[in-house]
């Protein structure tokens, strides 16, 4: 498919998972160039790196943290190159494994930290990429965000909340940004990620694995292409006409099974 031909997009959170997943697939679909943040997964990052280029776009790699608003301005500086940024995706995100009921599990630090990573980051990137975006004539920012954001569920009461915090971030700088710049939100429920089997071992990945398919009603569990084609519509001409919108992409997990 052609419909992503001759953007630049810049990905952050881009190494890995859904976001190498993102950075692929622009390229796939007839990107001029993507750029790829992340800030440790180096070596990851050139391997997805490599992927876009033999996809037939240009690539770069920018390592920095977007909590931090100088490094969110030289991540944008590498998208000065082509003058103009058609497509931003805010996919750096971190959390914290805490029950939720444990109230004594989550400090202020950590929600300080998750907040900074997941809310505040975006907005920095947003403020970085501005001028770039809106030389494009009608450039797209994508938001991941999580199902957490909408119903208050996932790994912590903090993740939900900096979730929930960056859908309606979402609807307001879509306000404050058009015409010249779209801004929507993808939230998916489980990703079947290699980052699962790190933390918790391959036997009880399988485990969440089967509980996931079991809950949904589509009775899968999501991979990272399956969700990274619904930010590619997001950043396509597809979706000119779509601004504001935060779209639940969980196999059906927020309907729950009857």
């Amino acid at each position: 498919m052609g419909d992503m031909a001759g953007k630049v997009v810049l990905v952050t959170g881009g190494a890995t998972g859904l976001g190498a997943a993102i950075a692929i697939g622009a390229a796939q679909r007839g990107a001029k160039a993507v750029i790829i943040n992340c800030t440790k997964s180096l070596a990851e990052a050139e391997a997805t790196a490599e992927q876009v280029r033999a996809a037939g776009a240009e690539s770069a790699i920018v390592q920095g943290d977007v909590a931090e608003d100088a490094d969110c301005r030289r991540i944008a500086k590498a998208a000065e190159r082509y003058g103009v940024l058609h497509g931003l995706v805010n996919n750096a995100g971190i959390t914290r494994h805490v029950a939720h009921a444990n109230m004594d599990g989550l400090s202020k630090d950590d929600f300080l930290q998750l907040f900074a990573v997941n809310t505040v980051g975006p907005f920095q990137m947003v403020r970085a990429c501005r001028p770039l975006l809106e030389a494009s004539g009608l450039a797209s920012v994508v938001m991941t965000s999580s199902i957490a954001g909408v119903l208050g569920i996932g790994s912590s009461v903090a993740y939900a909340a900096s979730k929930g915090a960056l859908n309606t971030m979402t609807q307001s700088l879509a306000r404050a940004l058009a015409p010249k710049i779209r801004v929507n939100a993808i939230c998916p429920g489980f990703i079947d990620t290699r980052w699962f089997t790190d933390k918790f071992g391959a036997e009880k990945t399988d485990t969440i694995r089967q509980n996931v398919i079991k809950r949904t009603p589509l009775q899968v569990a999501s991979t990272p292409q399956d969700i990274a084609d619904s930010a590619l519509f997001f950043l396509s001409d597809a979706s000119r006409s779509i601004t504001g919108e935060t779209l639940l992409a969980d196999a059906g997990l927020h309907l729950g099974r009857g």
